[in-house]
């Protein structure tokens, strides 16, 4: 959807609703407390009341964007920003649609937990490549590799036989030990998949967890193609983080993580990004200022 259509399609709060409406209910409304389906509109308050047991519902319960007061036009130029590979910064989104930087802030965030939300119940499988990486800011010592201060995180790949990277996932972790990296591979890869890893001695704890570990020590000179896609993913990631955010520090680092992720998983689905954006927020619920423990707002 480029902007030409998305302005038309979506450039009044009515036009909004409508779009909310059908995806919460395809077929025509459902009262979510006694499945009837006939209602009126209580249009005062944009309320949907059941005629049979009476229940009100709103077009925004259930979904990231319930108890907002920011319109619905504003969301969802906030989702089309988003979809964007790059990202958006909630400096940029304040300006972009006129909300104050706590406000863009916890949009922004509302908007990680849709996509957090829907890659939470998928696993990688078959065969994944996976290692480590680190992010935040620059170490006063210049301490590099596994000897950072900075947060830890393992991500991986699945790869098709060709070696191809086909979807990833990410994980903020304590540390590098063998029972931390077993716990964030349960997470993310089913059992019995072949990973790919490097000669990182804690990795082989995973060979002996019904995982197929194959270790080989990384040497980019006698052995280029080793881990080739899953370190062009962590170079973006790292990218992305600086570049958008300028660095993070750990408290929401997930949340970054995952919205990278998410993207890269419908990578091949551009015209789709947005709606499938919007269908994912209208499946999610709010998550409020309070529940993101906001003493903290890094400038991002």
């Amino acid at each position: 959807m480029n902007m030409i259509k998305f302005a038309e399609r979506f450039q009044t709060e009515k036009q909004c609703r409508e779009a909310l409406f059908n995806l919460r209910w395809p077929e025509g409304f459902v009262c979510p407390k006694c499945g009837h389906r006939e209602f009126y509109l209580v249009t005062r308050r944009e309320l949907y009341h059941c005629r049979r047991c009476e229940h009100q519902e709103s077009v925004t319960a259930h979904t990231i964007f319930h108890g907002s007061h920011t319109p619905l036009t504003k969301w969802f130029i906030a989702l089309m920003l988003a979809v964007d590979k790059r990202g958006v910064s909630a400096v940029r989104l304040a300006g972009e649609i006129d909300v104050s930087y706590p406000t863009a802030w916890l949009m922004l965030h509302k908007i990680r937990e849709a996509m957090s939300n829907r890659d939470s119940g998928y696993m990688l499988s078959k065969i994944v490549e996976m290692d480590d990486a680190y992010f935040g800011a620059p170490d006063e010592g210049g301490k590099r590799g596994r000897g950072t201060d900075k947060t830890p995180a393992v991500i991986a790949v699945q790869v098709d036989k060709q070696g191809r990277p086909q979807y990833a996932k990410a994980a903020v972790v304590d540390n590098l030990q063998g029972e931390t990296l077993l716990k964030a591979a349960h997470e993310m890869v089913e059992v019995e998949s072949e990973l790919r890893t490097d000669g990182y001695k804690p990795y082989q704890k995973l060979s002996d967890n019904q995982y197929n570990v194959q270790a080989e020590k990384f040497d980019p000179k006698g052995n280029p193609g080793h881990l080739l896609w899953l370190h062009k993913i962590i170079s973006n990631l790292k990218a992305f983080i600086a570049g958008t955010y300028h660095g993070l520090d750990k408290k929401h680092l997930q949340r970054y993580l995952d919205e990278f992720t998410y993207r890269f998983n419908r990578r091949k689905y551009q015209s789709q990004l947005f709606m499938r954006l919007l269908n994912a927020c209208a499946a999610t619920s709010t998550i409020t200022y309070k529940d993101l423990t906001a003493d903290n707002l890094e400038a991002s």
